[in-house]
């Protein structure tokens, strides 16, 4: 069994760690496999980076202005071809491919070409709409009929708005496709339901982590020291705005007791020109040890985010022993317990602060707690169910 997996990145972020994870696991259980990328990744025999950033970043322009984001990329999609025809998989497991690196109507005629068994894990919403990957900020449901007058078009297109388009591009282009589907989280399986793809197989499959790397951990991290009653509210993302809940950040540092330190991992220099002089901002790290560390020394692990699928960041904190709250949104409840956070509704910032301040004052969910919760986020457990997958589909 050769099995093939695409995606934006390979060992860095959060599905680009699912992929190396995936892989290096069909590697110790004997089975040929490779990934192919396009932007980031770690040096590994079982990667192939297929293009480079800055015709990317022209393919980005290039979508903008014609308004047909994940169609464009011809070239690059012609030498991921050329790798796939050269690797001649059993099966192609699909990740995220609307990144400006590759033209969804070219490869998904080429899988149903040459009969290829196809997964896909969809860890976003732009499968099956027009442009975007999420929609429940601005509570559009147009997708479950066919997008038009796209309300966030902007986001994707300057000039025009194509979503009707592509929205039925997408559905002709994945019908005949051999498919099954797979979602992180219980809440996206709903979605998948009430999409086109409802009438194909799809099992759900939540995220792992490295627990020998996200487990508490006593030392090394730059907020660990901290005076006498000092409370540290930890915030992480991978590009913060508002819809990662930085505005919820800001107004929390106005609100919570001065003995309240604010610490947001993943900032910019960019970043920091919004943020008040209280919070204390950590520019993106790949470092995962030190982001243990850094989850470990936190009081309270704080989510406020607005539209998520199945948050790693949520994973990461618990196994470290540190209690999430978050809001009601996506899937980012389905990765807590009774024993180790909580949930408030989207954007009740009242409630937010006092289930903070609660967590923080009464330690009502403790360290083991947390940890023993986690165990069930084990990377090598979660990704052997698509192992199984692979193997039922042969």
């Amino acid at each position: 069994m050769k099995v093939v997996q695409i995606n934006v990145s390979y060992g860095r972020g959060s599905t680009g760690r699912i992929c190396l994870g995936i892989a290096e696991l069909l590697e110790k259980n004997g089975f040929d496999n490779r990934t192919l990328y396009s932007v980031i990744g770690v040096d590994s025999p079982l990667a192939i980076k297929y293009t480079h950033p800055r015709y990317i970043k022209f393919q980005a322009l290039r979508s903008r202005v014609l308004g047909t984001y994940g169609f464009n990329s011809v070239r690059a999609t012609r030498t991921l071809l050329s790798e796939l025809e050269k690797l001649a998989p059993d099966i192609v497991h699909l990740h995220n491919i609307h990144s400006h690196d590759c033209n969804f109507e070219m490869l998904l005629s080429y899988l149903k070409d040459k009969h290829i068994k196809t997964i896909w894990t969809f860890h976003d919403c732009w499968c099956f709409t027009g442009y975007c990957t999420y929609f429940d900020v601005v509570k559009c449901e147009r997708w479950m009929i066919g997008c038009q007058n796209c309300p966030q078009k902007n986001l994707y297109s300057w000039f025009f708005d194509k979503s009707d388009k592509l929205y039925q591009r997408k559905k002709e282009a994945v019908d005949g496709l051999d498919l099954t589907i797979v979602t992180p989280s219980a809440w996206m399986a709903g979605l998948v339901k009430r999409s086109f793809f409802s009438e194909y197989p799809f099992r759900v499959i939540h995220n792992g982590i490295d627990l020998s790397v996200f487990k508490p951990t006593e030392n090394g991290s730059p907020i660990a020291e901290r005076k006498n009653g000092e409370k540290i509210v930890l915030g992480v993302a991978l590009g913060w705005e508002n819809r990662k809940g930085l505005d919820v950040f800001i107004s929390l540092s106005n609100r919570l007791p001065s003995n309240y330190r604010i610490v947001l991992v993943g900032t910019d220099d960019y970043i920091d020109k919004f943020l008040p002089g209280h919070i204390i901002s950590i520019h993106r790290t790949h470092n995962q040890n030190e982001l243990a560390a850094l989850y470990s020394a936190a009081d309270v692990f704080v989510n406020p985010t607005r539209e998520e699928n199945y948050p790693t960041v949520n994973m990461e904190a618990l196994a470290c022993g540190t209690p999430v709250v978050t809001f009601r949104t996506g899937g980012s409840p389905e990765t807590l317990g009774e024993d180790c956070g909580s949930v408030v509704e989207r954007d009740d910032i009242d409630s937010l602060e006092k289930e903070i301040i609660r967590i923080c004052e009464t330690h009502p969910y403790s360290k083991e707690d947390c940890v023993n919760h986690a165990k069930a986020f084990d990377q090598n457990e979660r990704f052997m169910e698509y192992v199984e997958l692979y193997k039922e589909l042969l």
